[in-house]
């Protein structure tokens, strides 16, 4: 189904230009990951831990922090689905656990050619901060406080062309070789 916009003048570009990720806060990822497999048949799942030890320019409300959290990410089409379950309190995920018990977090999008750097002004421009945010094996992030005026929080990413990751561990587990 396709819309035709009625009336596009004075319409700024947009922001954001495609809807990349989901993610959800867990309060077990191994439960999760077991229902999400195993009930509804999603995955597999690349599992990755974010730390002080292997993430940099870690940043909490704008201001330096640190933080630890386990996710899981699969694809389901072509979105990218992402289960958290935070590590310690330092995190907006601790904060969503505590408050929500769990749920719908964030919506990871796509910049087009403003590119991270250009959005981040462009949503800092607009009042917006950044709830947390960090640097991941060459991977800049951000949460952004969109929820205040779209009802849910932005996460923006500058992943460099061609970078790969390696994750920690996979589930379900490979099948050992016969």
């Amino acid at each position: 189904m396709s819309v035709e916009p009625a009336n596009t003048a004075g319409m700024p570009e947009p922001l954001f230009t495609d809807t990349l990720q989901v993610a959800i806060v867990v309060r077990d990822l191994e439960a999760a990951l077991r229902t999400y497999v195993y009930e509804y048949g999603i995955g597999p799942w690349e599992i990755y831990e974010f730390n002080p030890a292997n993430t940099q320019d870690m940043v909490r409300d704008d201001r330096p922090a640190e933080y630890a959290m386990r996710l899981a990410l699969a694809m389901v089409g072509s979105t990218q689905w992402e289960l958290i379950q935070p590590l310690d309190d330092g995190s907006i995920y601790a904060d969503f656990l505590a408050e929500h018990g769990g749920g719908l977090h964030h919506v990871g999008v796509g910049v087009g050619v403003r590119g991270y750097g250009g959005t981040l002004d462009a949503l800092r421009s607009k009042g917006h901060s950044v709830l947390q945010g960090g640097l991941y094996n060459g991977v800049k992030f951000a949460y952004l406080s969109t929820d205040r005026d779209l009802g849910v929080i932005t996460e923006i990413f500058d992943w460099p062309p061609g970078l790969t990751q390696e994750p920690d561990a996979v589930y379900p587990p490979p099948a050992p070789d016969s």
